[in-house]
Parts: structure tokens; C-alpha cells; sequence
């Protein structure tokens, strides 16, 4: 090979090599990018498919929360609806009939809606509902046989759960489909049967026209409408001439009360004359001109005077009838709905009022644009039960109205200056009864035997004078001689901590306490006297022009309530003595200085203490008989008799029989009824308004944290309004001694210890303390520590004896007591001597200012250590008897004979010859609380 030939060779193989070279980098280097946009790609494949699992993630979020809210949406304004036509249809007018009972919905206002049926489900197109059918053919109307015999088909609107729950299938409402917010449409179904009722008005609101297609209606709206009211306010008038009342037979039971009359085709002329009479009635007498109409009265007032009237008009013919007929079924149509008249006219006639709201099979001209589904009609046991029912409660008497609908919307707007004027109940024709107190009546008597509702009765007159007269104006005095507690709910107690602003006194439990009723007696004969020297210095005859003439006083008007008063008088004694004097005083000349008593008894003929005195019952000219009430009205008045129950006859001539009045009373005893107002009213109670004082024979007072005047101990509560203390005075006197009489050791450790004491409060005393009487040991050691706390000087002797020794060189000027427990138990083993220091230290020692307030356990004792049976009682001048009865008291007592006196629990008769006139009842206060523990006072383990 020729040497060009290797040259050319070796080059071609250089240029093949590098080209070989050049091409497995190119090889190496595309392989490298290539694998490098392989990764590239997966990572942005696997960028793309996490972003499209995210995005599917917050699609289905999204859709899932936006179908929840439409749900919740959907559900809550379902729910609304429901409650919403729970509130217009309430209890029987708007339930279904597997639930329907007779239960009045109406409140203040108009009468509720009526249900007819369902609102369709929504495969039926809502937004094109069925129109009207402007003239139907015209055939004959016939119930259906189920208001007869009971058969009733299933009814299709009751798919919602017996309990009212919303199955899930119905948890949405909707017309048509939904387009969801946000641009994601929503594939899911949205259209669920509702089930909402079909409401159409009636009472209150409108006649009605029913085609015959939805004839099987009327019965159940008609026992709606009767059921769905308080019995006896509905009335049917039904004319029928094709079946002569057959098609509602299932009401029959109404007309023996009065609520439903079948009218013939020759009494249709004096049906229709009657009900136009009716709407003239109404319109001149009852509305009057100061309301639109009967439902307007009955949201001003609360009231439903008058019932309504609905002319039921079967196959009427009203083509055929008369003119005058006509006319007035025009006159009907115009003006009956604001009287309470209504027209209810079933059937295809097409004469008569054209423009009448129409209920037919598929649609109601009150649901315009909505399907319906009427109701089947009721069974025809269902119906005649309820008839029977609603007759027999209106037979029975009409329900008393509320309390509350009785009471005035706003508080305290009247002026007691010229007299007081409250609601009490309501009058037959279904106005408010008012009971009147002043000048003329001045007082009132009430009487009922138990159980007659004397007591509802009071109640009602205190709500409705507490809410007419502000507590400036009006102040209650109110005692209960009965056993129980009345009157206890307007007064603060643990349960309540509410009061009556109004009052100013309760008093319970205290049958056996007559001294409370005095108390009270003489109470006001003192504000008597009070406000009768007002009026003299002010020149004023009576309380309207004292309040006049001296507008800065306080001078409310007084009245004071006692239930059972025949109590306070049974009895032939000196309490029943100053009773009557009191009570002919304050009857008398209580009137003109605006102080009026309300007495209260199951029976005022068996008071003997009122026999004889003509001119104290004369004053209380209102007379209030509840049922069986015997002698409370004039004697040839015998209305109590025969008034039924909840009723009471008010009688402001004395008890004449021209001046009667039929009084409904409200059930203002339930604690529903009074516990509302009384909260109410105590919330708006003035500054500076105090708890009532509180009258309870059960309570033991607690012995006061009150400093008596110097020189002076308590023994005990008075019984008074003011609830004082019983004051012993200690002063430099002979006779400044105290006899605790009786054989109850507590109580005589309990006077002991309240004497000692309050004597020690704000001054320093010496105490000689000497307990012969084991069971009071414990005491007389608790008050001898609690004595030492008080600061005084106590001396503690183990017998009589020594206690009386040398008793002279303790009278230093200071205050000294001597506090003997058993006195008798020690006196018997003194000697002659020691008999003697005794008598001297209790005729002496008072004027060296020590005093003896000793415990004797007979009156017997006391007088033999007062020196035998001739011995005088000057060295005792005050005694205080527990269980000693009142001739054992003789030789002690002012009266000849003793006081008129008979031991009771934790009550006491105290006398103080240098203060009291007569003997009075105290109550022994409770000491322990001030006490320290006996086993504490010898440092006892």
C-alpha cells in the first residue's frame, strides 16, 4: 500500500476515532440529560398529583361544607315553619288527628289559625301550584261517611314521627333545585316533602267557601275550631235542608248545652235576622265604639265577651232563596267578622258572595301558589267524645278568667286619696269585676264555709289592689286565725326571700294566740288617733283632704285582712271584751280616716260575740257570700245558695237582694299565678321598703341585740306590732322584784337569762346567781361565764341560805341581781332566820337597788315565803306566769278571780303593778345562741 493510500488510512481512522469519541460523549451526554428530564418530569407528574389530590381534597371539603350549611339552612327554616305554624295553630287547632285532644290555644288576641291539611309534597310543583277553579260544576255536597262511621282512611300528612321529630328524609325544605354558592353545582337531590300543616284563618279573620271536592274537611275544621278554644265560645248554626243536621250528626252532644242548633228550611229567615241582630248587638253595646272589633277588644283588654257564631250553610240553594234572605246574608258577610259571625259555606253553588276565601281538594286561597293535602275527617268517636266534653265543661260554668288577665299592664297608676278600686274577678257578661272600698263601703265582711274558696278570694282582692296602688299609697295588714299559713307567702321566708311591698304585717299560726289580733286592734286604734289629730290641726274631715291639705305626710290608705276573725271573739273574756270595743271603734270612725277592715269567717252567724250589737255589722256594708256562705247577706237573701262554685256574690248594700252581683273569682292561689306578681312587684318595691313584721305563733324569738334603758331588763317579746320587749324596771323602789311562776324549766332559765343579761348591757352590775333546781344547772353556769364576759360582777352561791346572808354589805350603790332558780327548793330547809333575811332582803333590798328576780314553781310556794297564807305581795311587785293557770293567779291578779289565763307552750302572762293596767302575754326569749357551752365554762374534756 502506497504510502498517500496509509496516510489517508491512519487519518480517516483519527477522524473515525474522534468522530466515534465525539459520539459516545454526545451518547453519554444525551443519556445524562435525558435522565435528568426524566426526573424532571416525574417530579413536576408528582408536583401535578399531589396539587390534583389537594384540589380534590378541598373540592370534596368544600362541597361537604357547603351541603352541610345548605342542610343546616334548609333544616333550621324548616323548623322555623314548623314553629311557626305551632304558634299560629297551637294545642287543638293545629294538631294532627293521632294526637288531637280538646286543649284551648288562645291567648291574648285573636283566635289561632285552623289546620285543614299538609302543604303537598314536593314532587308538586310549588311555584305552579294548582289555581282555583273558577266555576265548578254544580253537584250535591255529601260528608264523607268516616264523620259518621268512624272509618277514616290513613291519613297522608302524618309522615313527621308521633313524637315531632323531623325523620332525615324531611330534613330539608326546598321548592325546585338549588344552585350551591361558589360555582360547584350540587348533583345531590335537594326537593324533600316537608310536611308542613295548612293553615286557613276562620275565627277572628274570615268567612270561608269549601268546594265539594274538600267538603270531608268540615268536620275537622269545625272541631278545631271548638276544640281549639275555652269551652263554650264557639257556637255552630248549622242549616242543612238536603239532610236535615245528618251530615254532622258526631256534634250532636253540643246542642244540649246550648252550642249547636240545627237550623230547618223554615227557620233559615229567623236564624239569619237573629245573627244580624246579633252583629248589631255587638257593635252598640259591646265594642261600643272603642274597638274595631272583638278580636281588637281582646287584645286591648285580655276579655272574650262575647262567643263566636258560625253559620255552617250545607247545599244551601242560595240561588233560591229570598231577597230578604240575601240581604242579609250580605250584611253577614260585610260586617259579621268583626262581630265574631261567621260564614261557612260548603258546597258549588256559585250564588252568594263571590269573593269569599276558597278551600278546594288541591289548593286554599290562604296558601297561594302551595299544594295541599287536606286531612281526612276525624273519626266520628272522636268527634262525639269531644262534643260530649266541650258541653259538659260548658255546662259545668264558664272557666274563671286569669288572674293575670285581671291585673292592669302597668303598676301602681292609681291615686288610694279618694278610695280604693281593684279588679276581683269576672262578671257573667265577661267584664272586669271591681270591688270598691272608702267613704261608702268602708269595710267588708266575707263568708264561706271550707273549701267554698274564701281564701283564693282574698287573694285575688290583695293582687289586685297591690297592683293598682303603689306602697305609698296602700298598706296590708293581714292576719290568718286559721291553723296554717295563709297569708306567710308575702312575707320574706328561706324558700322566697320575696315580700309584698304593701304590707306591713303578717301574722300566721296563731289560732291559739288571740293576743296577736288585738295587738293588731290596738294598733291601728293608735294610727286612728294619730291621723284623726292630723286632720284636726289640718282643719280636714276625712282622709282625701287631710292628703290635701298636707301633701308632704304619709298617709296611705290602711287595710287591714283578718281571715277567721271568729277566733279573736269566741271566747267570754276580757280579750273578746277589748276586741269588740276596738273593732265598733275602728268600724266607726275608720272610714273617715281611710283605715278599712276586711273580715273574713266560715261562718259569721255563729259568732255570739256580734249578737246584740246591730250597729257594728251595720258598717261593714259590702258583703262578699261565697258558696253555703250563711248570714252574710241579708237574712232574706239567699244567693249564697245556689252561686256555683269559683263564684262569689258581691253585695255593696248590706246584703239586699236588688244589689247582687255574680263574681267569677281567678285561681290567684297557685303559686303559677302569685309567685310571677309577687316577684314582679317586689322588684319594683321603693328604696328604703322593709320586710313585713312577722306574726308566727310557731317562731321563738331570739333574744335582741337592742340596749334597753338604764336600769331596765327584758323578760321577753310583747306581743304588739312593733314586737318590743316586755321591760322590768329596776329602779330604787320598793317591790322591784320578779316572781317567775310555773314549773317549765327552760323558759323560767330563759327569762332569768335575758333579764341578766340586758340589765348587764351598757352599764356594770353585780349578779348573785344561786341554782337549786338541777335541770338548770347548765344554764345558770352558761349565764354566770356569759355574765362575766358582759364585764359584770357574778357571785355564785350553792344555797339559799347563803345567798341571803350578809346582803346588806352587797348593796354598794351598784345595780346588784339576784338570780334564784327554784327559790322554794331552798326556802324549805331555811331556818326561822333564814326565812326572815329572805323576807327582808325582798321588802328592803329594792330600795338598795338589789332586786331579786326569783323563780317560784306554785304560787303557793311564793306566798309561803312571803310570810304564809295572810302574807301581803308588796315585796313582789311584777310577776310572770308560765304554766300556772289563771285562778291560781288570784291573789297576785287586779281582776277578782284571776286573770282569764291558760298555759301555752313558750308563752308567758307577765303584770307589773307599777305599769300595767292589765295582765299582758309575752313570749319568752331564746337565750341559748348567747350562751356559751356549759362543758366549755368548767373546761369539761
Amino acid at each position: 500500500m502506497s504510502s498517500w493510500r496509509r496516510r489517508l488510512v491512519a487519518a480517516m481512522g483519527d477522524e473515525l476515532g474522534r468522530a466515534r469519541g465525539e459520539a459516545r460523549l454526545l451518547a453519554e451526554r444525551t443519556a445524562e440529560r435525558a435522565e435528568s428530564e426524566r426526573g424532571r418530569a416525574e417530579r413536576v407528574i408528582g408536583d401535578a398529583t399531589r396539587k390534583q389530590t389537594q384540589l380534590r381534597h378541598i373540592h370534596e371539603k368544600m362541597t361537604a361544607t357547603l351541603q352541610a350549611r345548605k342542610a343546616a339552612a334548609v333544616e333550621g327554616g324548616h323548623r322555623a315553619a314548623l314553629d311557626a305554624a305551632a304558634a299560629a295553630a297551637p294545642a287543638a287547632a293545629g294538631a294532627r288527628w293521632a294526637e288531637w285532644r280538646l286543649e284551648s290555644g288562645l291567648t291574648r288576641g285573636a283566635a289561632p289559625l285552623l289546620r285543614v291539611g299538609r302543604i303537598a309534597a314536593s314532587e308538586s310543583s310549588i311555584s305552579e301550584g294548582p289555581s282555583l277553579p273558577p266555576n265548578p260544576p254544580t253537584t250535591a255536597t255529601t260528608l264523607p261517611e268516616t264523620a259518621s262511621t268512624g272509618r277514616a282512611p290513613v291519613e297522608s300528612g302524618d309522615d313527621l314521627a308521633a313524637t315531632g321529630g323531623i325523620p332525615p328524609e324531611t330534613a330539608t325544605a326546598s321548592a325546585g333545585s338549588s344552585i350551591v354558592a361558589g360555582g360547584y353545582d350540587n348533583p345531590e337531590p335537594t326537593v324533600t316533602d316537608t310536611s308542613l300543616p295548612a293553615l286557613i284563618p276562620l275565627l277572628d279573620r274570615s268567612h270561608l267557601r269549601i268546594d265539594t271536592d274538600a267538603a270531608h274537611a268540615l268536620p275537622g275544621l269545625l272541631l278545631r275550631a271548638v276544640g281549639a278554644v275555652p269551652a263554650g265560645l264557639v257556637r255552630l248554626h248549622v242549616y242543612d235542608p238536603e239532610h236535615l243536621g245528618r251530615s254532622l250528626s258526631a256534634f250532636a252532644a253540643l246542642g244540649k248545652a246550648g252550642l249547636l242548633s240545627f237550623v230547618g228550611p223554615s227557620g233559615l229567615r229567623e236564624e239569619l235576622d237573629s245573627l244580624v241582630e246579633t252583629v248589631r248587638r255587638v257593635n252598640a253595646d259591646v265594642l261600643a265604639g272603642e274597638h274595631d272589633s272583638l278580636a281588637a277588644l281582646a287584645t286591648a283588654t285580655g276579655r272574650r265577651p262575647e262567643p263566636w257564631r258560625v253559620l255552617v250553610l250545607l247545599n244551601a240553594d242560595l240561588a233560591a232563596w229570598p231577597a230578604h234572605d240575601q240581604a242579609q246574608l250580605a250584611r253577614l258577610r260585610r260586617t259579621g267578622v268583626a262581630a265574631g259571625v261567621h260564614l261557612v259555606i260548603v258546597g258549588d253553588d256559585t250564588a252568594g258572595p263571590a269573593d269569599l276565601p276558597r278551600l278546594t281538594a288541591k289548593a286554599a286561597t290562604a296558601l297561594p301558589g302551595a299544594p295541599i293535602e287536606l286531612d281526612p275527617a276525624p273519626p266520628s268517636t272522636t268527634v262525639t267524645n269531644a262534643a260530649k266534653a266541650v258541653a259538659e265543661k260548658h255546662l259545668a260554668g264558664k272557666e274563671p278568667a286569669r288572674l293575670v288577665d285581671l291585673l292592669p299592664q302597668r303598676l301602681w297608676s292609681a291615686s288610694s286619696a279618694s278610695g280604693l278600686q281593684s279588679a276581683i274577678g269576672e262578671t257573667p257578661a265577661g267584664d272586669v269585676a271591681k270591688l270598691s272600698l272608702g267613704d261608702n263601703p268602708p269595710h267588708a265582711l266575707v263568708g264561706g264555709p271550707s273549701g267554698s274558696g274564701k281564701t283564693n278570694l282574698l287573694y285575688a282582692w290583695i293582687a289586685g289592689l297591690a297592683s293598682d296602688y303603689s306602697p305609698d299609697e296602700l298598706a296590708l295588714y293581714l292576719l290568718d286565725f286559721k291553723e296554717g299559713v295563709s297569708f306567710a307567702r308575702f312575707a320574706s321566708g328561706r324558700r322566697d326571700p320575696t315580700w309584698l311591698p304593701h304590707v306591713r304585717l303578717v301574722g300566721v299560726n296563731i289560732n291559739d294566740d288571740r293576743e296577736f289580733g288585738l295587738a293588731l286592734l290596738r294598733h291601728l286604734k293608735d294610727e286612728l288617733r294619730r291621723r284623726a289629730e292630723a286632720a284636726k290641726a289640718h282643719e280636714a274631715t276625712k282622709l282625701e283632704e287631710l292628703r290635701a291639705a298636707d301633701p308632704g305626710g304619709h298617709w296611705p290608705r290602711i287595710v287591714a285582712v283578718v281571715d277567721e276573725f271568729q277566733v279573736l271573739l269566741e271566747a267570754r273574756d276580757a280579750v273578746t271584751e277589748e276586741a269588740v270595743q276596738l273593732l265598733e271603734d275602728l268600724a266607726r270612725r275608720g272610714r273617715s280616716q281611710g283605715i278599712h277592715l276586711v273580715l273574713a269567717s266560715q261562718d259569721i252567724a255563729g259568732i255570739e260575740a256580734l249578737w246584740g250589737r246591730p250597729s257594728l255589722v251595720a258598717q261593714f256594708t259590702l258583703r262578699i257570700a261565697l258558696p253555703k256562705a250563711r248570714r252574710v247577706l241579708a237574712e232574706s237573701n239567699h244567693a249564697a245558695d245556689t252561686v256555683a262554685r269559683f263564684h262569689a256574690v258581691v253585695n255593696d248594700e248590706s246584703g239586699h237582694t236588688g244589689a247582687n252581683r255574680v263574681v267569677a273569682i281567678p285561681n290567684a292561689g297557685h303559686a303559677d299565678a302569685w309567685e310571677p306578681l309577687q316577684q314582679r312587684l317586689w322588684e319594683a318595691r321603693p328604696p328604703g321598703n322593709e320586710p313585713p313584721a312577722l306574726f308566727d305563733g310557731d317562731h321563738v324569738p331570739d333574744l335582741t341585740a337592742g340596749i334597753p334603758a338604764p336600769d331596765t331588763a327584758f323578760l321577753g317579746q310583747t306581743i304588739d306590732v312593733a314586737s318590743r320587749g316586755a321591760e322590768l324596771a329596776l329602779h330604787r323602789a320598793p317591790g322591784r322584784n320578779l316572781a317567775i311562776l310555773g314549773t317549765r324549766t327552760t323558759e323560767a332559765a330563759d327569762i332569768l337569762a335575758a333579764a341578766a343579761l340586758t340589765a348587764a348591757r351598757g352599764q356594770r352590775i353585780g349578779v348573785d346567781i344561786c341554782c337549786l333546781e338541777p335541770d338548770a344547772a347548765s344554764s345558770a353556769l352558761a349565764l354566770a361565764a356569759a355574765l362575766e364576759t358582759e364585764g359584770a360582777e357574778v357571785d355564785w352561791h350553792d344555797d339559799l341560805d347563803s345567798a341571803c346572808k350578809d346582803w346588806e354589805s352587797r348593796c354598794d350603790g351598784l345595780l346588784r341581781l339576784n338570780l334564784f332558780y327554784a327559790v322554794d327548793a331552798g326556802s324549805a330547809r331555811l331556818d326561822a332566820a333564814g326565812s326572815a333575811r329572805l323576807r327582808a332582803m325582798l321588802i328592803d333590798g329594792p330600795e338598795r337597788h338589789l332586786h331579786t328576780l326569783g323563780w317560784w314553781r306554785s304560787v303557793p310556794r311564793l306566798r309561803e315565803d312571803l310570810g304564809g297564807f295572810s302574807a301581803r305581795f308588796d315585796a313582789v311587785d311584777a310577776w310572770l306566769a308560765l304554766d300556772v293557770q289563771g285562778p291560781e293567779l288570784a291573789p297576785l291578779s287586779p281582776a277578782s278571780g284571776g286573770p282569764a289565763w291558760y298555759p301555752r307552750s313558750r308563752r308567758g302572762l307577765y303584770f307589773d303593778r307599777a305599769r300595767h293596767r292589765v295582765p299582758q302575754v309575752v313570749i319568752p326569749y331564746r337565750t341559748t345562741a348567747l350562751l356559751p357551752n356549759p362543758s366549755a365554762v368548767l373546761d369539761l374534756p
